[in-house]
């Protein structure tokens, strides 16, 4: 899914409700922002390899919180099912 498209379909923004979205077995992917600290998304990560949810990365955390129609940075998005 290319990051304009994220705008138009079902997600969670942010560290703590992709966090949930993965482990409740509702996230499709999980989209995760280069520039972020990497302390700040390494349970994420590790989760999504345990639960074989795929991680794509998106160039900086403006460009995803831009993609996802926030007015703020985002570290982590989370498209759902």
């Amino acid at each position: 899914m290319l990051l304009e498209d994220l705008r138009h379909c079902k997600k969670t923004v942010g560290v703590k409700q992709s966090t949930k979205a993965v482990e409740n077995g509702v996230a499709a992917s999980v989209i995760i922002a280069r520039d972020c600290e990497q302390r700040v998304v390494r349970a994420i990560i590790e989760l999504c390899e345990k639960t074989s949810v795929p991680v794509t990365y998106a160039d900086s955390m403006k460009q995803l919180g831009k993609a996802c129609g926030i007015e703020v940075d985002a570290a982590v998005a989370c498209i759902l099912k």
